[in-house]
């Protein structure tokens, strides 16, 4: 789409205001100061990076993660200016180093198409970093500037003649900033530099981790997709029943570009689809998103009926019916994106609607044409979910009809609140009547409520959601939590802004925390994404002094390396007797209260998914019917699990 542009010198480097207030705030610039924000630096300079990709200048990316928990990113783009800056007066790479908001996206000729808009710049990097180093190498010279707190420390200078071109950038996250951690999660890179690569087809990216333990290799791994999009949605969907090849189709017009790759699966899943906007994870959707959808849904209706597959009685396939076991990357970029809210997670542009939507509507239409045997599969499937679909809104009626889920008819076995603000009420999901019973003792009757399971609930990854429905566990679920669930599912109706599950810290427990996270993903993600899900940290050991005589608890330990760091801390650890605790029913209600329920003294893990392809597959791998997929990820987490309780 976009022509490149010699043109890229100080004159493009527009600046929008200055860099006052970044440290004061940083919530406000990089979303926070624990592990989120820290990461959201690493991606700043990277995205830069991709940027000069996305011009046609840069092919390879790397980055290092250092022992000190300092980073390097470097790429082989065409290096920041450092001709003065006309308005500033001062070399341009000092100017995108020091003012928020000067870059070459913001006007000039520098960048056609650019995500950079969506984010705060590498002066914000700058800004909460201790140190900052930056080589700039371009026209056959190499030139380095240093920063301090960001401020300027070392003048722009030159220190060698070079063939290569391209920026390196060092920095050391402030630990004034980042008082949480410093330390930077692989995965969590890793996850990232893997779905930038799948989006910029034949892009290297290359992560190091120089983080070495003793004994083993630095781990290096590279991440780069002749196939673009459609290794994506293989990855995807890997481990799954796939219905089709992976169908590829792109269109261009003088608003921008769109690439799609779609491929159903036999899944019963409906949130698989992934948009992009140069690059940025519209997590919220937007006018391209809304696109697709529309010239999915009417294409398949319209094969549907021409083929004979949906009867002239039987009603339109839904959106959801059509997108059922669908995989799907929707990548478009343009040259002026307009991303909606605080977040810039919603695409705004309305010229790019009719783009995507007329791209998906003539390229599905062919293949499905040209290609009978997989297309009747593909529309079988979404008139399966169609009759599902059906079926479970009579289940849902009938349970109604019983009062299972009616919001006046709460379960029996929910000992509810008093209070009646969601924002103020939290639910505690616990499993069976030992521990329901301590945890109904031990509540605080004004805001906290209990919910008891009875035994494992339902796997819904391998049912749909008219079995889900009959399961009496999985309905008291969801009349306890208000939201009612598949078409008439409403998250502002939650009764509970904090939904804890509370599970023994053992096998089972985690089993079924991990049954109803699959739950809670499959059926109510925006209850994730808006942060009501949280797991409770009850502990696992309570030390108490040998022949006390109130046998009271010392201290409680809430993990395996913990008692051992705890136990060494004293002289003679065999002054402590360790009680194990293999349920929350084996702690009176005081314990209970004071470990795993009481705000001030509590730790909760809130549940979010930054990567929701990662999530996909993980979801997908241990859940799914698949047993291959499950014995591999097993196998290579094995060395992750140091203890294991049977």
């Amino acid at each position: 789409m976009a022509q490149k542009s010699e043109h890229y010198n100080a004159s493009d480097i527009q600046v929008l205001e200055g860099l006052e207030a970044v440290r004061k705030r940083p919530g406000m610039y990089i979303g926070s100061t624990g592990p989120r924000g820290l990461h959201h630096l690493v991606y700043e300079v990277v995205d830069n990076a991709v940027d000069e990709a996305l011009a046609g200048y840069c092919d390879l990316i790397e980055v290092w993660i250092h022992p000190d928990n300092s980073i390097t990113v470097a790429d082989n783009g065409r290096g920041i200016p450092v001709e003065k800056h006309p308005k500033e007066k001062i070399p341009t790479v000092e100017v995108v180093l020091t003012i928020l908001h000067a870059g070459g996206k913001f006007g000039g000729e520098g960048y056609k198409v650019s995500g950079g808009l969506h984010g705060v710049g590498v002066s914000v990097v700058n800004a909460l970093s201790s140190r900052v180093e930056v080589r700039t190498i371009r026209d056959g010279k190499e030139y380095e500037i240093t920063f301090d707190h960001g401020k300027t420390k070392t003048k722009l200078h030159e220190i060698g003649k070079t063939k290569h071109k391209g920026t390196k950038v060092t920095f050391w996250p402030d630990p004034l900033i980042f008082t949480e951690t410093l330390e930077f999660d692989y995965d969590t890179l890793a996850n990232r530099f893997r779905e930038m690569a799948f989006l910029n087809k034949g892009l290297k990216i290359v992560l190091h981790d120089e983080r070495v333990r003793e004994g083993e290799p630095e781990v290096t791994e590279t991440f780069q997709y002749s196939g673009g999009i459609v290794d994506f949605v293989k990855y995807l969907n890997d481990g799954k029943e796939t219905l089709n090849k992976p169908i590829y189709f792109a269109a261009e017009s003088e608003d921008g570009t769109v690439e799609v790759a779609l491929q159903w699966t036999t899944s019963y899943s409906t949130n698989s689809v992934m948009a992009f906007a140069n690059n940025i994870n519209t997590h919220e959707g937007g006018t391209h998103l809304d696109g697709f959808k529309q010239a999915i849904t009417r294409t398949l209706n319209e094969y549907a009926r021409s083929k004979g597959i949906l009867k002239e009685k039987d009603a339109n396939l839904t959106g959801d019916d059509a997108r059922e076991g669908l995989a799907a990357i929707i990548s478009v970029k343009l040259h002026d994106p307009q991303f909606e809210g605080q977040t810039k997670t919603k695409l705004g542009n309305t010229e790019i609607r009719p783009l995507v939507q007329n791209a998906v509507t003539r390229g599905l239409a062919e293949y499905l044409e040209e290609n009978p045997a997989p297309a009747k599969r593909i529309v079988t499937k979404a008139a399966q979910a169609l009759k599902a679909r059906e079926a479970a809104r009579k289940a849902r009626e009938a349970t109604r009809r019983k009062g299972v889920l009616d919001s006046f008819s709460l379960p029996g076995k929910l000992a509810d609140c008093s209070s009646k603000e969601a924002a103020q009420s939290e639910i505690f999901i616990v499993e069976g009547d030992s521990a329901g019973g301590s945890a109904k003792q031990a509540r605080d009757r004004q805001y906290q409520a209990i919910l008891p399971l009875r035994g494992k609930i339902l796997n819904v990854e391998r049912a749909g959601l008219n079995r889900s429905l009959s399961s009496e566990t999985i309905s008291s679920l969801i009349t306890a939590i208000g939201t009612s669930i598949g078409e008439e599912f409403d998250a502002d109706k939650a009764r509970y802004h904090r939904i804890i599950i509370m599970t023994d810290a053992d096998v089972d427990g985690a089993h079924i925390r991990c049954l109803l996270l699959t739950f809670f993903y499959r059926y109510m993600p925006e209850l994730i994404d808006r942060g009501y899900i949280y797991i409770a940290q009850p502990p696992i050991f309570g030390l108490k002094k040998k022949n006390s005589r109130t046998g009271k608890i010392e201290r409680y330990i809430y993990d395996e390396r913990a008692l051992s760091s705890t136990l060494a801390e004293y002289d003679d650890p065999g002054k402590f007797d360790v009680q194990r605790y293999k349920g929350l029913g084996e702690m009176d209600p005081e314990q209970l209260w004071e470990t795993t329920m009481e705000p001030a003294t509590r730790t909760l893990l809130q549940v979010s998914i930054d990567d929701a392809a990662e999530a996909e597959r993980v979801v997908s791998e241990l859940m799914g019917d698949q047993v291959e997929p499950r014995k591999e990820f097993i196998q290579k987490h094995a060395h992750d699990v140091r203890y294991l309780d049977i």
